[in-house]
């Protein structure tokens, strides 16, 4: 953190700099991060929350993405809503960017800090505000992370269930839109936000809904500001919906003769209408990837994960359901998780995906990607996919939450081979400008960042006119997470 005399100086910036003097590598149009600043900061966090050091701004301008860092000038330890609204207002005096930051999880460089400025850190808000067990709902700081709140929630006999694989903070999730695995069947952040609290960009701080569970009472800005990325305002509080604990859960395995076995398996499944909770798709390249890097067995073939949920009765009743059809394709049988351990394995081998796939080709970098198509449309978005791939004789794995039509594709890739990079890009692009054609999205989760632009304008065309009109009524002067979702 910063000493005092820290706050004389910021690394590249001299003592006594005017606010009129650019930050090298800082955007035209911005201000200028000066000691006047820091020292207002300092008085608001006070000096041990707040770091010039370059280790620090620069693992807060680094996402889990492989695009390029770009550090922040400042880094911010916030603890409190009332400090994030005078952080955002000191910095809207002097139009300095302010970029937050949860657990840098996110995959589309969201956090990188493309003008400089000032990241503000909410993981020290980590307290859970009030769980209200009779309405099923729980108000969290930006900072709890979903694991934690799971936790904290056990007794209850209640929990959350949106789960994107990392052990990401709720106000990140919400920022992004957030789904995973168990999005089937309980949805997104979309459909599990009630209400938010919200540092706007001039430092006001607005309470978009109420507990309620419906409100036709003007517009809705939660929805607003779920997936916004932090462009719009400072995410700091957050009122989610419950779910009640399953009574049986049953978790099972099963491999297919061939990628579209399994792809048609998930659409005849979700057109039943069972109620399953979660089915995931890992091909073929994916389940040797996980087998060798969490020590599993299964054979190495299209794989589909499954999770039912529900009484005894209703999950023995799903599980036959899905079984005869899974017969129908060729599953082999079913290989059951039972014990809670056991789903635990499983489970985490399935988040670890990426990291499996990494470790197909060591010292190679990762690039993932994502798309979401109507249910129809998975299989041969999916098929014409894995052909592209197999084409260009590149690694990329394909492994994704099939039961809601989005899929991941992740590019093992030398960053030193121009060729492999090409073919990176040209895949992806294809992918995505497929899934456009089918009525689908360039992005089912990782968001639009500063990694799908070009993408969002084909999705969205004269859309996007309304939603530079939104950005510029709630952010005129462009600080807030600047360069990410529009080009203004």
């Amino acid at each position: 953190m910063a000493s005092q005399s820290d706050l004389a100086a910021l690394g590249r910036v001299a003592p006594g700099t005017a606010a009129s003097d650019p930050v090298e590598g800082q955007a035209a149009g911005h201000g200028t991060v000066d000691a006047g600043l820091l020292a207002a900061l300092a008085e608001i966090v006070g000096a041990d929350d707040l770091s010039t050091a370059t280790a620090v701004r620069e693992q807060h301008g680094k996402d889990e993405s492989y695009h390029p860092a770009a550090a922040p000038d400042v880094v911010v330890f916030c603890r409190e809503t009332d400090q994030v609204a005078a952080v955002v207002k000191a910095c809207a005096q002097r139009r300095v960017p302010v970029i937050p930051y949860g657990t840098g999880t996110s995959l589309e460089g969201h956090v990188a800090a493309l003008a400089g400025g000032v990241c503000i850190d909410l993981s020290a808000m980590d307290r859970i505000v009030s769980v209200n067990a009779e309405d099923m709902d729980v108000t969290v700081q930006a900072g709890v992370r979903r694991k934690a709140l799971n936790d904290y929630l056990r007794d209850t006999g209640l929990f959350f269930p949106i789960d994107p694989g990392a052990d990401a903070s709720i106000g990140g999730m919400t920022a992004t839109r957030a789904s995973g695995t168990n999005a089937v069947r309980y949805g997104t952040m979309r459909e599990n936000v009630l209400a938010l609290t919200v540092v706007m960009a001039d430092g006001r701080v607005i309470r978009t809904s109420r507990r309620a569970r419906k409100s036709a009472a003007g517009y809705d800005l939660t929805r607003l500001f779920v997936g916004s990325e932090g462009t719009l305002g400072v995410i700091t509080e957050v009122t989610l919906r419950l779910y009640g604990i399953p009574e049986t859960i049953l978790s099972a395995v099963s491999a297919f003769p061939d990628l579209e076995s399994a792809v048609n398996t998930v659409i005849l499944t979700i057109q039943s209408g069972i109620p399953v909770a979660r089915i995931e798709l890992l091909d073929e390249v994916q389940m040797d990837a996980v087998n060798r890097y969490s020590k599993l067995d299964y054979a190495v073939a299209p794989t589909l994960f499954f999770e039912f949920h529900g009484s005894p009765a209703g999950a023995r009743e799903q599980v036959e359901q899905v079984s005869a059809l899974a017969g129908e394709f060729g599953a082999s049988d079913f290989q059951w998780a039972e014990r809670t351990e056991d789903r635990n394995r499983l489970w985490q081998a399935r988040h670890d995906a990426y990291y499996a796939a990494l470790a197909l080709r060591p010292g190679c970098q990762g690039q993932a990607t994502d798309v979401c198509v109507p249910i129809s449309r998975l299989a041969d978005c999916i098929l014409q996919t894995r052909q592209d791939i197999d084409r260009a004789g590149v690694c990329a794995p394909i492994v994704g939450h099939v039961g809601d039509g989005n899929f991941h594709v992740v590019f093992v890739v030398d960053p030193a081979d121009p060729s492999e990079l090409a073919a990176a890009r040209e895949i992806n692009e294809r992918m995505i400008m497929r899934a456009l054609a089918m009525d689908g999205t360039c992005t089912g989760e990782h968001g639009i960042g500063q990694g799908k632009m070009d993408f969002l304008v084909a999705e969205m065309g004269d859309a996007l006119v309304a939603m530079r009109a939104v950005k510029r009524s709630l952010d005129p002067e462009n600080i807030m997470n600047p360069g990410k979702i529009l080009r203004l």
